[in-house]
């Protein structure tokens, strides 16, 4: 028995000491098992669940504090044309997302992996790929952008366009030299079969296929002097770039490779000494583990990605909070993703001295992945992730959380 004294009538002395015991014992065992209760202020789907595919969310706090939301939405992903972007308007002070709307749709071509964000001006953004020739690699990067985004329904957009990006000979010197600059890697070849690196070395020396194919996923990064840093990753070299902008999202041109085995869909915070860190999803060798790389140059330039020891099966989500404590967002399993959890760290990604879980389910027992987190003004944190709980059970959740109830491992 748990506990065998708890109702003994010796050491009874009050009608509510055996209940104070339980939840203390309860308590004890709970932090012991690392399964502290979540400190969730709400959750909730942002619509019902339903069969359609409903992935890649993105979320942001428009300045009269209402929430925004986008995903993509259709029968499959970059196999299936009827796949759009989709959104939902969460009003200020209210608990209920409004109807789903569309936000985006390139005629014939699957549209996936919405980016939301608002630049130093306040214009909302709204940046994501059309999938060419039904292949990740030939994907297009698109943007719209609109100033009059009130109202119950889509955003009326003013501008639209696609982000054409042209790496030049740089690029393919830098993954050379940051690829040489790892360890040795043959895991996984034969002695008769091209080695990786030589081969993402040749593709880079390519110039039609190192202008194509980088997706969004990950929100930006707003620097000083109208600099904005956009995440991008590629399917094709299985690496990540920067889209920068200097003039607050007019034009866009692309920053050196953030190279690595396996770095893609990277998340930004930036350190108070003005460096900038990058978390990213593993998909390269086993185990896969969250890489990370930094850059001392805002962005331009990047260290070669090494894995740190955060167990990683799908993208993950960063963010330097108002306090200067550090959240993140991630499966932290190798088998699945029927686990999320929010780590939060108060050195910089030193270490990560608290975790709390947002879904924690059995193995196989549904998918819980690809979030947004941001933080709004009264500094709780707002994260989005697709909710599968299963094949035909499907929908986009949202979480509120207090980032001062996590309590400490």
């Amino acid at each position: 028995m748990l506990f065998p004294t708890l109702f003994n009538t010796r050491t009874y002395r009050h009608p509510l000491r055996g209940v104070f015991l339980l939840l203390l014992s309860v308590s004890g065992v709970m932090a012991q098992s690392g399964r502290l209760p979540t400190p969730k202020v709400s959750e909730t789907l942002i619509f019902p669940e339903q069969p359609d595919h409903t992935h890649g969310s993105s979320l942001v706090q428009l300045p009269n504090g209402d929430m925004l939301a986008a995903w993509f939405q259709g029968s499959g992903e970059r196999t299936a044309d009827d796949v759009r972007i989709m959104g939902a308007r969460l009003k200020k002070g209210t608990r209920q997302w409004s109807s789903p709307f569309l936000m985006a749709d390139t005629p014939h071509l699957p549209d996936c992996n919405p980016v939301l964000f608002l630049n130093h001006e306040k214009k909302l953004f709204l940046v994501w790929i059309a999938v060419q020739a039904n292949q990740w690699e030939q994907s297009i990067l698109r943007v719209r952008t609109a100033t009059n985004y009130g109202g119950d329904a889509a955003p009326a957009w003013d501008w639209q366009n696609n982000i054409l990006l042209k790496p030049d000979d740089a690029f393919a010197r830098e993954v050379k030299a940051r690829l040489d600059a790892l360890p040795e890697h043959g895991i996984g070849w034969a002695g008769y079969a091209p080695k990786y690196d030589n081969m993402i070395k040749e593709a880079s020396a390519d110039p039609a296929k190192r202008s194509i194919g980088w997706m969004t996923r990950i929100k930006p990064m707003l620097l000083e002097n109208r600099r904005i840093i956009l995440p991008l990753y590629s399917d094709g070299f299985n690496l990540s770039l920067m889209a920068i902008s200097d003039d607050d999202g007019a034009t866009w041109q692309p920053s050196l490779p953030l190279v690595g085995r396996g770095p893609i869909q990277p998340a930004l915070a930036r350190k108070k000494n003005g460096t900038l860190v990058a978390y990213l999803r593993d998909s390269g060798d086993w185990p896969p583990q969250v890489q990370t790389s930094e850059s001392t140059d805002n962005g331009q330039s990047w260290s070669a990605a090494t894995k740190t020891d955060i167990p990683n099966t799908a993208s993950v989500e960063l963010l330097a909070m108002q306090d200067g404590n550090w959240a993140f967002v991630g499966n932290d399993i190798h088998d699945g993703r029927y686990r999320l959890a929010l780590w939060m760290s108060d050195d910089e990604g030193k270490s990560w001295r608290w975790k709390t879980y947002l879904e924690d389910k059995a193995k196989d027992q549904g998918g819980y992945s690809y979030p947004c987190l941001i933080q709004s003004d009264d500094g709780l944190l707002h994260i989005t992730y697709s909710w599968h709980a299963e094949k035909n059970r499907k929908s986009i959740k949202y979480v509120v959380v207090n980032p001062k109830a996590i309590t400490a491992r």
